[in-house]
Order: structure tokens, then sequence, then C-alpha cells
């Protein structure tokens, strides 16, 4: 097998000599346009997975890297006067430069032909005289411009720009500092590489930098204004540079990672944002992977789909987790002002693979102190603290999210919703919400919707209200009020989700005249000022309904696309008159309905408001806009904002991954001051506690996971060891509360 690789970074190396590795006989030739010497940053970080990996591809390498390796545990985070420490993190590095040397003389003793100075062939080229071509050229691949219409690349740039610097001395940690200037907020990430260097990264947004005048200086200015900036941070010590540039954080995606015989690797593959790891650690781990699947498969086609297959879900996972530390440091000013403890918690949880769970177990000091500052009670998980909302005081933090069940007969709900609720209030949330109430039977989603436009439908959800109250004190039940607009007159989910009925369609009405899915779903008739009022007046009825009926808490759904929702987005709103337009206008029916259902609602039982805090969609709702909307549903009375995404236009494109959806309600509980619940992809017990701890909400909203388990609540209680208050056990059910036992798994 003849190999050409395009790239002497340490992933092209390493590839190559792993290629060379597995079958001697293989001729493997490495291109790089630099001398052997050159190299455009300072320090690389290797994780001790990546590490464990290089060790069973090539224990020679690896024992070369163990005897060069900085490591260190801890990392400083320096807030507005505070420094604090948080320990147990294994981190590993060593210079770049020398990383590279090693590689070198582990390529030379293998008998791989190493071509510095040299541009390699067009890939094309290389790939008609071998049987593989490795293309390790970076973020800039070439390889991967000249066959775009195959690999599909999409490259997003982001709104930070950076600058890699060195400092001649080791620092002790990984620390990062914030400096907060008269042009804006600057943030510095540095960490030791060598036992007297260390990597300094500077970063700030785009606005700032040219506020700085950062634009106009060279690289050595740079240097030198950063080490002014940071100067605590350096011990008042010089900052030098190496071909270092301003640059902004590309994203780098691909639908395809492999062309015929041409495979890509590393950045011409992927990025991930430094701020969470090394994209060598990741170029690393793709060369261990390729290698791998070339040794184990004689087809290089079946190679080239294994090796995509293994590590393209890694990957992925990985920039999920990037893209959210990405954007937190986007959005560092609004985070500032956090206590101390919870903005070091937030920050190293940022990614959302660091949990309170896994620092309690590297770091239990410090999340301790966390927890006192955030107010546990000894030996209480935060998700088990009481919260005031209003007039109503909820004995923990975990709400069961609004499910449509579409079970209801003529919108009364019946014996299968007092089960579907009772179970979940008897299993220990310390708020149940129902699905969305229909306000009238035309803003029914589905013949199957329940609702509150008659007195039989309020006395029907009085039995289930009942239910909760009596047998399970101390949970509290919520309506969640709605009208479904132009996502109306559907099947029931499962019988074809947003698709009209077979027959007995009823019509729609809407912002807007603009169906849901042209051609599918029927054109809604757009509201008058007559069927404005009317529709106000429903929803004030209902609540009127709602509060005889006695729930605790009323929603008016404002998400997903559904009257109220279209109402707010732009994409949904095109009217011209004063209910249109600008945000402010687009804002006037839901804030007349607000208004409305406030006053129909008992002043001492709180309401809130559902939002879609983005849509997905260009030319949709902003993160920016969510704020605004919050700021005046807020103003209006709203005791919380229960922050949703998406599901207002078919063509939206949401960014899924875990918690996906929380950093929307961060952002606007941190800068309207304003209770937010959580909701998306919020699974596990350790998620509410990391998302409660940082203070990203104030609730946690859970509907997949109480589907799967109706008791969860307790059942997380058990399994933290917590026997308190914020979860007491149904009297008839104290017997099962701890786990039973199971077969023996030692035999």
């Amino acid at each position: 097998m003849r190999v050409a690789v395009i790239g002497g970074g340490p992933g092209g190396l390493y590839a190559a000599a792993l290629l060379k590795r597995g079958d001697p006989e293989r001729e493997v030739t490495v291109w790089e346009r630099n001398a052997p010497t050159d190299t455009f940053g300072f320090g690389v970080v290797l994780s001790d997975e990546t590490l464990g990996g290089i060790e069973d591809a090539d224990p020679v390498v690896h024992a070369a890297l163990r005897r060069e390796l900085v490591r260190w545990d801890d990392i400083h985070i320096a807030h507005r006067g505070h420094l604090l420490t948080s320990t147990g993190h294994g981190f590993a590095a060593l210079g770049r430069r020398r990383l590279l040397e090693l590689l070198h003389a582990r390529c030379a003793e293998l008998g791989v032909r190493l071509r510095f100075r040299t541009e390699a062939p067009p890939a094309a080229e290389l790939a008609a005289a071998h049987d593989l071509v490795v293309a390790a050229d970076g973020v800039h691949s070439r390889t991967r411009e000249a066959h775009a219409e195959v690999f599909r690349p999409v490259l997003t740039t982001h709104r930070c720009r950076y600058i890699w610097l060195a400092a001649d001395f080791a620092l002790d940690a990984f620390r990062f500092d914030i400096a907060e200037t008269e042009h804006g907020v600057m943030q510095l990430h540095a960490y030791p590489y060598s036992a007297d260097s260390s990597t300094v990264i500077v970063e700030m947004r785009e606005e700032v930098w040219r506020a700085a005048g950062f634009a106009e200086l060279d690289e050595a200015e740079s240097a030198a204004r950063c080490a002014k900036i940071f100067a605590e941070a350096l011990h008042g010590r010089a900052l030098r540079s190496n071909n270092s540039a301003w640059t902004a954080f590309r994203t780098v995606v691909n639908a395809r990672w492999s062309h015929g015989n041409t495979v890509l690797l590393g950045d011409a593959a992927h990025t991930a944002h430094f701020s969470i790891g090394s994209g060598t650690k990741l170029a690393v781990e793709d060369a261990v992977a390729l290698a791998a699947q070339v040794d184990r498969h004689p087809r290089l086609p079946d190679a080239l789909a294994a090796y995509e297959a293994e590590r393209r879900p890694v990957v992925e996972s990985t920039q999920r987790a990037a893209a959210a530390s990405l954007r937190w440091f986007e959005e560092l000013a609004g985070q500032l002002d956090r206590p101390p403890k919870q903005f070091a918690f937030n920050l190293l949880t940022r990614s959302r693979r660091v949990t309170h769970a896994n620092l309690r177990l590297r770091d239990p000091a410090f999340t301790a102190a966390v927890e006192a500052e955030f107010g546990c009670p000894p030996g209480t998980p935060p998700m088990f603290t009481p919260f005031r909302l209003g007039g109503l005081t909820l004995r923990n933090r975990v709400v069961v999210s609004p499910m449509d069940m579409y079970v209801a007969e003529d919108g009364v709900p019946g014996d299968f919703h007092l089960v579907h609720l009772g179970a979940r209030a008897l299993g220990g949330a310390g708020l149940v919400m129902t699905e969305m109430v229909c306000v009238s039977e035309r803003g029914r989603i589905t013949p199957g919707c329940t609702g509150l436009w008659t007195d039989e439908q309020a006395a029907a959800w009085g039995r289930i209200t009942a239910f909760v109250h009596e047998r399970a004190p101390g949970t509290a039940i919520g309506v969640q009020l709605g009208h479904s607009g132009r996502k109306g007159s559907t099947r029931r989910m499962w019988e074809g989700i947003d698709q009209p009925l077979p027959a007995g369609n009823w019509p729609l009405v809407a912002a807007s005249p603009l169906p849901y899915r042209p051609g599918v779903n029927q054109t809604p008739q757009a509201l008058d000022r007559a069927g404005l009022t009317a529709v106000r007046e429903e929803f004030a009825a209902a609540a009127r309904r709602a509060a005889r009926a006695g729930f605790d808490l009323l929603e008016l759904h404002c998400a997903h696309g559904y009257l109220l929702s279209g109402f707010l987005s732009p994409l949904t709103n095109q009217r011209t008159d004063a209910y249109g337009g600008d945000l402010t206008g687009r804002l006037r029916f839901p804030l007349e309905v607000l208004d409305a259902v406030r006053d129909a609602w008992p002043a001492d039982r709180p309401l809130t408001v559902r939002i879609s805090a983005t849509d997905w969609a260009e030319g949709g709702t902003t993160a920016e806009d969510a704020v605004e909307i919050a700021r005046a549903f807020a103003a209006h009375g709203a005791a919380a904002l229960d922050v949703s995404t998406g599901q207002v236009v078919p063509e939206e494109r949401p960014e899924f991954g875990r918690s996906y959806q929380t950093p929307y309600a961060d952002r606007i509980r941190a800068e309207l001051g304003v209770p937010v619940i959580a909701v998306g992809a919020i699974s596990s017990w350790d998620d509410v506690n990391s998302l409660l701890l940082a203070g990203r909400a104030d609730l946690c909203a859970l509907a997949r996971p109480h589907l799967y388990d109706p008791h969860w609540t307790l059942h997380a209680a058990a399994e933290q060891g917590y026997e308190g208050p914020g979860a007491p056990w149904p009297a008839p059910y104290r017997a099962g509360s701890r786990r039973p036992p199971t077969g023996r798994k030692d035999v």
C-alpha cells in the first residue's frame, strides 16, 4: 500500500507512524510545506483518554510522551477580586514543538518519508498515484475545498477574536482571568506546557477587540498590550509571540469525511473550540482510529467507512460541548454579576460535560462551598431545596413538563388524565403541569385535546386537582392555557404529527394567513379586531374556570408556534397593523391576553409564561429578542419564564444535545434577574443539580423522563441517599423507598 499524508502536524505525523507500524511494507510519505521546527502554537493539552489510546496504539510514542508531559490538577478562576480554585481535574500538556520532534523521530525510526518545505501535490493527483491519501491539512484544508461538492463542508465563523501567546514561566494551574475594561470584557485562558513556559490565549468579542484598538497593533504590540491588561495573572511577566495573529474561531463540519481513497483527518474534517480542549487531541484520536480500521479491513472503502462511523459520534458530541463552551465565552459579559462561587461553578460546567456529580468526586470541598452559597441544607441536593414562586412555595425544583396526551373526549379530561397526572404527583415532583389546555373548541390541536371552555371540563379538572391536593400533599398542580392557532385541526401525534384530519377539519385562525406546511396544512384566517377580542376573552374565561378548578399555578403558552407564539415571531407574523411589524407590535396581543388572564386569575397564585427563545431559523426570533420578550412578560406580571425553543416553523434546524435549550434560560435569568424554568433534554438528576447550582435555572422541567418513570423524583432522591422534606414518599409507598435487590453479578 502506498500512503500519502498531506500535512505534517501531529495528526498527520501520528497517522503516518501508525500506518507504517501496522505494516512495515507500506510506503508512507508525509508532505509538509514548513520546516521541521516551524510551529504556530505553543502548548498542547492531552487527556488521559487520549493518552490511553496512544499507549494502546504505539507504546513507544506513549513512553516518550510520558517523559515530557507536565501534569497538574488545579483550575484557578479569577473573578472580581476573588481567586477560586477547583482541583482534581488531571491535565497533561507538553510543548507543540517538542511533540512534533518526538513524532518526527518516531516516523524516521519506522521508515516514513518526511518531505519538509515541500508543498503537497493536489489531492486528486496524489490519489491517482497512491492507495490512500490522508488529508491532514488543517482548518484551511485545500483538499476539502478542492472536493467541496463531495465533503460538503459548513464553516461557521464566530464572534470572538483570539490570539495565541506564551509566557516564559510555568503557571501552577489552568487559569481563567477576566478583565473588565473600558472597552468591554476580555478573557485569558492559560496553562503550563513545560517547566518554564505557559500557553496564554487572550480572547474578546469582535467589537471589544476593535474598540480597544487591537486591529491597529502589530504582533509585538498586541503581546505587550495583553501582558499589561493581564499583569496580575502573569505576575508582571512579558508575553511572547510566534507568528501570532488575531483570528476568529471557525467551526468546521463536513457531511462526509472521505472521497474515493482520500480521507479527512483532524481540523480538515472538524474543529472544536479551544476552550474545551485541544484540536491536537481530536486529530491524534482520529489517527489512532484510522490506522486501526485500515489494519482491520482488507478493503479500503470498508476501512474508511468504519473510521468515520467510529469517530463521527465522538466528534459530534465534542463539537456540541465545544459550541456550548464557545457561546458561554461569547456571552461572558452577562455572567459576571453572579456570586463568585456560582460564577466559578458555571464556568466549570459551561460545556455540560462537567457536572455537579463529577465535580463532587473531583473536588468535594469546592462543590460543598458552592452548595453552601446556593443555600443547600447539609445533606440536601440542590434539586430538593424549596423555591418560592409568587405566593406558592414549591418543596423542590422538579417540574413535570406539560405533555399532550390527546385522549380527551370533547375536551373533557377523564380517568386517563387522573391516573397520568395523579401518578406523577405521587412521584414526588414539586410541580406537575397539565398538557396544553385549549381555551376554545377551535383552539384545539387535535380532537383529543383537553379544554377549559365549558363548566363540565372545569369540573373534570377539579376532580384531578382535588386528588393531587388530597393524596399528594405538598405537590402543586399547574394548568397550561393555550390556543393552537395555525397548528390546529390535526391528527393525534401517533396518527401523523402535524397532518390534517382525514375528515372533520375546523377552520383555523392565526396572526397571519400562513399555513404551517404549505400544501399540507390549511391556510388560517388572520384575526381581525373582533377575533382578537374574542380570543382574549376566551383566555380570560378559561383562567377563571382554572381558578375554580383548584389549580395552584397558571402558565400562558406563548411558544412552539401556537397562536400567541405566532404573533411573536417575525416568521409567522406579517401583519401591517398595530399587532405586527417590530417587536413592540408583535408583543401587543400576547401582552393583552396576559393582562386579561392576570386580571382573571387570583392574585395570590403565580402566573408563568412559556416562550420559544429562538425559532432555530434565519430571520426568526433571536436570543436578543427573547430577552426583550421575557422582559415585557415579567413587567406585565409573569412570576417566571418557562424558556423553551423552536417548533415555530417546520424548516427549523435545532442544535440538539444535552440540555441544549438551557443557555437561553440562563441568559434571561442573568440579564433580567427573573426566575426561569429550564427545559430541553434535561434527563438526569445530575443535570438538574448542575443547572441549579450554576444559576442557569430556578426550576427544571422534565417530560420524557417522567413518561419513562412516573416516580422519577422519588427515585432521584433514593439514588442520592436523600430522605428529607423535599421528596417525601407517600405513606403507602414507603416500603418501596429503597432500590429492590437485583440478581448477583459476581457469578
